[in-house]
């Protein structure tokens, strides 16, 4: 006897079920560095939700937002250690450490944060095995296009000259010591301290997060211009990951994606870009607008970030000219190159 094919799909769903309910209930930690109301939180324990309800219940979550597990700094070590099962991590934060994926963070590259989170994420994806072969890697994406806020007006790439700044990745500070300025190190969560205290004259921050932190209270001049986007990964511990069933483990690669790369990214974006027009508004502040001409002297002044990046990739022998072909590529595929 013949079954209907609803019968046969409802006997499909019901099989999958059974299954989910002998899975062993699993808890993850996941760990994100930036306080809580931060934009991005939401979109992660949307994420987190989501596995939860796709693998029937079997796997749920402790979210753990503002360093509760752990510094900034130290996100990557804490989910390859098992101190977190996932984890928000800046690569930026370790020099040297992730050479390839820096290559995100190059200067006037990526025009927004949506689809050049899928970008990034899609391209990466030949290199994380390799490079971040410690821990697996889920997603990569991006802030919407930060810019340099500084206590004293800048406008040319001469006026860094002397000054004191907190660059948001370690690429981005090879580009303030190539202007002649000195690099302060520290965490987005220890930034205004730094600058109320003299410590920086300026910082590389995106728009939104100025006020989040409290640096809008510490810094007045704004450069009004994409000058970089900063590049994120969300990896998980492995030894967590193997002990999944292998229903659960479809479930985790299925939130695995390019797709919630993106939408990471979008969550995130549109905070950030509402924090330029709130700047923008506020008294006291000053947006620095850019001529063509003093734009193409910003790119031709940063140029040499990229040999000096360049020479990084070499050292673990990857084809720069390969690795930044390949990101452009996808930067163009998603309509999101600047």
């Amino acid at each position: 006897m013949k079954r209907c094919p609803a019968a046969l799909a409802l006997s499909a769903v019901l099989v999958a079920f059974a299954a989910q309910a002998q899975d062993k209930p699993v808890m993850l930690k996941l760990s994100s560095w930036v306080p809580a109301q931060h934009a991005l939180n939401p979109a992660l324990q949307a994420w987190a939700e989501d596995i939860k309800k796709q693998s029937g219940g079997s796997i749920t979550f402790s979210f753990f937002p503002g360093e509760q597990l752990g510094k900034a700094f130290d996100h990557y070590d804490m989910a390859r250690d098992g101190i977190a099962d996932a984890a928000y991590v800046n690569p930026g934060y370790q020099p040297g450490r992730f050479p390839i994926f820096a290559a995100a963070s190059l200067p006037f590259q990526v025009s927004n944060a949506k689809a050049g989170s899928a970008a990034v994420d899609a391209w990466y994806r030949a290199y994380a095995a390799k490079e971040m072969k410690d821990v697996q890697f889920c997603f990569a994406f991006v802030h919407d296009p930060g810019a340099l806020h500084s206590r004293k007006k800048v406008q040319l790439p001469g006026d860094l000259k002397g000054m004191k700044v907190r660059p948001a990745t370690s690429t981005i500070g090879q580009m303030v010591t190539t202007l002649g300025g000195t690099n302060v190190q520290s965490s987005a969560p220890e930034a205004r301290d730094m600058i109320e205290r003299g410590v920086a004259d300026a910082i590389t921050f995106p728009w939104g997060s100025l006020s989040l932190f409290g640096i809008d209270k510490v810094v007045t001049h704004h450069l009004d211009v994409p000058l970089y986007v900063t590049p994120f990964v969300w990896v998980l511990n492995k030894d967590k990951m193997a002990a999944l069933s292998p229903a659960q483990k479809k479930v985790m690669d299925e939130h695995c994606t390019t797709e919630w790369a993106e939408k990471v990214g979008s969550a995130w974006a549109d905070f950030e870009v509402a924090g330029r027009t709130k700047i923008a508004g506020m008294a006291g502040h000053e947006m620095v607008k850019l001529a063509p001409d003093q734009i193409e002297a910003w790119r031709k002044a940063v140029a040499p970030v990229t040999d000096q990046w360049a020479e990084g990739v070499k050292k673990v022998g990857a084809d720069p000219k390969q690795v930044l072909d390949g990101l452009q590529k996808s930067l163009g595929k998603y309509k999101s190159a600047l």
